[in-house]
């Protein structure tokens, strides 16, 4: 009887030691977001191996071990023991450049080393350490990209460079979260007055065209901002800032899962400008975004983001070159301003089918509305180079609404390591337009518009619908272990339907207007390491022309037809690498050839009032280069810069041949370099030098001198430099930046009036002065 007894006994030892164990938790970020696909595998038998569902959350079987092995892309992969309860693991990012994640490329996650283009990221932790209180701060930190504003007066109204001159050309795609914040042809380069920077997790610039994926106007390159995730734990805070360039921000956000599914996010901030140093500055902006994430199944997940912004600001107009080099920031205008109201609201319904089948469905609702009294269109009279008293100007309003549908399907084959994205969407955007004349008081002593009166009739009155369907693919397929090759195509419809409503009295006869586009991307990459790797890609871009320059132009007369502007396009050669050596510097570097056709430009009429035009044919080359040395743990010394050439290559204006020229507003040199320094956890110092290059602000040759010859007129360029610091004790943070040490007088941007005969210039910011304060919980 005792054996028996002896004998189950262990048995039930047996059967015990050999139990399978349930464990279950949650794969985080180290700022608590789930971490979605995280792969948990047993370290006793690697085929026992579970992902996180949208949750972040897990559970696995375990048989004798307690140890699992945690991944994901882009992050350290973490040993961990797993207990009885809730686990919760916190992974950290990857310091191996090739490792890093990004979306922009094909709208899905995959590492840098599988993407044969120039991208860059900018991540939470560098958003976190710029403490940057304009969108400049961060961006001009990419190589090859300069988003140039004054903050002394310019109110987030800014130009743009990546790969072309500085302009505020519809050159450059702006999104969120994968999704453009603007239907094409509606003047997008005003999307990034519709953003809210509170709620930035992290910024991707994908440069040279990405029009096989995105569709047209990514042709200079594309910034995709993705914001922030509910954490899962409450996280959030509330903060303060003030300049004495007049500038004044509150801002809050809170973030929390309220349940194991559901999970919200809200972020906002007040900017408001009051009495600056400029006059004629003032602004105000309300930006608010909010969140949700519902967790329907470990293999669903809904998201809906909601984005309101409210903003008005004074249009202070550039300086004349004697106000500019005189110190006189007296503006011009006194009534000059622009007042927008955004809505957006994006549902996204994601689902895995399996492990290598996963669709996105995207619906997307905008509503804008902008109104101006532009400074840009206001003419002073003169008579025999006298100021009469008088002028002209213009109130207009431009409102659309918008309706997209996106699309976009991924499915993993075992065949070589392959992959196929595919997509397709819809965008209705009608657009309702109208200006009006205004009459223009000007005070001849002082040259300054002191008031205006609204005239009868119209300059235009019309409605626009615009409608674009597109259906892409991209195919990556790996012939050996490390070669990527990557082919990609994109299908485009654009129809413009102009309604004139008031026929006969102002404007272009109705008309339909039709583009299409085929815009395909071929590409590779190599790589030699986690530590190293090289690509080269061909690529396309293609831009349709913008409704407000398709249907104004002073070449059309009242009910005439619509002038002939062309779709610009764009052919893109690039080669590029990504090193890091020794663990202590990386190097990125890309050099590239971007040819243009009926390129878009701005020129003046005889009346000195704008007009587009397509310029023929240009071309833009160069390089571009980010590297950075950490010869200590806590010491980085980054600099990232490009040196470029931009021509006309055939171009003719007023039987002027300019071919073969350099074009204006382009320089040559930019480059930012930046010194961090953190002795501690919480203290972080940075010192940062800005470098703009000398560059023409005319046509070569275009200005006529007194003596009967002819030259190019030109900006300098300038150095600026700039020192931040910021520390966190407990839950307070602090930190201050000082702008323009040296006080170096300098523009965002000059340009070249022939009806003046001299330079125009947006004032950049003298020395100044910044702080916040911020309180976490």
């Amino acid at each position: 009887m005792i054996k028996y007894i002896q004998l189950l006994a262990f048995m039930l030892v047996s059967v015990a030691s050999f139990a399978q164990n349930q464990y279950k938790g949650t794969v985080q970020t180290s700022t608590n977001e789930p971490l979605v696909g995280a792969t948990v595998v047993a370290t006793d038998d690697t085929s026992n191996g579970v992902q996180t569902g949208f949750s972040g959350g897990f559970e696995i079987t375990l048989n004798n071990s307690t140890t699992v092995l945690v991944s994901y892309l882009g992050f350290k992969t973490q040993e961990a023991t797993l207990t009885e309860g809730e686990n919760v693991i916190t992974l950290t990012e990857s310091s191996e450049s090739l490792e890093q994640v990004v979306v922009s490329a094909n709208r899905e996650q995959q590492k840098r080393s599988e993407v044969p283009g120039a991208i860059s990221v900018l991540g939470s932790q560098t958003l976190e350490d710029t403490k940057a209180f304009g969108i400049d701060q961060l961006v001009n930190q990419v190589p090859g990209v300069f988003m140039s504003t004054s903050r002394a007066a310019s109110n987030e109204q800014h130009f743009m460079a990546i790969r072309s001159p500085i302009s505020t050309k519809s050159l450059f795609l702006y999104v969120e979260d994968g999704i453009p914040i603007r239907p094409t042809a509606v003047f997008n380069h005003n999307a990034l007055l519709e953003m809210n920077n509170t709620a930035f997790n992290r910024i991707e610039v994908l440069k040279g065209p990405a029009s096989s994926i995105y569709g047209s106007e990514a042709i200079g390159g594309s910034i995709n901002v993705i914001t922030k995730e509910p954490s899962r734990d409450l996280t959030g805070g509330v903060g303060f800032q003030i300049n004495d360039l007049g500038l004044t921000r509150y801002e809050a956000e809170f973030s929390q899962y309220v349940s194991d599914k559901f999970g919200i996010y809200f972020g906002a901030h007040h900017a408001r400008r009051k009495d600056g140093l400029i006059e004629h500055s003032d602004y105000e902006k309300t930006a608010i975004t909010f969140k949700t994430v519902y967790d329907m199944s470990n293999n669903t997940k809904w998201t809906n983001v909601f984005d309101l912004i409210d903003y008005r600001s004074d249009m202070t107009g550039s300086l004349s070159e004697e106000d500019y080099t005189g110190g006189n920031y007296e503006s011009d205008q006194t009534f000059t301003e622009r007042d927008a109201l955004a809505f957006r609201f994006r549902s996204t319904l994601e689902t895995r089918w399996n492990d290598r089948n996963k669709t996105k469905f995207n619906a997307v609702f905008r509503n804008n509305k902008m109104d101006q009294n532009p400074s840009y269109r206001i003419r002073q009279f003169r008579d025999m180079g006298q100021l009469t008293g008088f002028g002209s100007g213009e109130i207009n309003s431009n409102e659309f609404n918008s309706i997209l549908a996106l699309v976009q399907h991924k499915a993993d084959f075992n065949f070589l390591n392959s992959s196929l994205v595919l997509g397709g969407s819809v965008d209705f955007s009608p657009q309702d337009y109208v200006a009006r004349p205004t009459s223009v008081i000007v005070d001849t002593e002082t040259g300054r518009n002191i008031d205006f009166s609204i005239q009868n009739g119209f300059i235009l009155n019309y409605e626009a619908d615009i409608l674009n369907y597109a259906g892409y693919f991209q195919y990556e397929i790996s012939p050996v272990e490390d070669l990527k090759i990557t082919a990609a195509m994109r299908y485009d419809r654009f129809s413009y339907d102009y309604d004139n409503r008031i026929d006969d009295l102002a404007g272009a006869a109705d008309t339909k207007t039709e583009y299409d586009n085929i815009a395909p991307k071929l590409g590779l990459n190599y790589n030699f390491s986690l530590k190293a790797g090289v690509y080269a890609n061909y690529s396309q871009g293609f831009t349709p022309p913008q409704t407000s320059t398709l249907f104004r132009n002073g070449f059309v007369g009242v009910g005439g037809e619509v002038f002939d502007l062309q779709p610009s396009e764009y052919d893109n050669y690039e080669v590029g690498g990504y090193f890091k050596i020794a663990e202590k510097v990386t190097l990125d570097a890309a050099v590239y050839l971007l040819d243009g056709k009926n390129t878009l430009v701005t020129l003046r009429n005889e009346d000195d009032e704008f007009f587009n035009a397509n310029a023929g044919e240009t071309r833009s080359y160069g390089i571009e280069y980010g590297i950075s040395y950490s010869p200590m743990e806590n010491l980085t010394l980054s600099h990232n810069g490009s040196y470029a050439k931009h021509e006309y290559i055939t171009f003719f204006d007023r039987g002027v041949d300019y071919s073969n020229t350099d074009r204006e507003t382009a320089p040559n040199l930019l480059g930012t370099s930046i010194l961090t320094y953190k002795p501690f956890d919480n203290l972080t110092i940075s010192a940062e030098h800005e470098l703009v290059g000398e560059y023409n602000t005319s046509f070569e040759g275009q200005v006529e001198n007194e003596d009967g010859t002819t030259g190019t007129a030109t900006y300098d360029g300038h150095n600026v430099f700039n020192f931040r610091i910021s520390y966190r004790f407990k839950n307070i943070e602090i930190w201050g930046h000082a702008l323009n040490l040296t006080d170096e007088l300098y523009a965002a941007r000059a340009s070249y009036s022939r009806f003046r005969g001299e330079n125009s210039y947006t004032i950049g910011n003298p020395r100044a002065f910044h702080g916040g304060i911020k309180y976490h919980f």
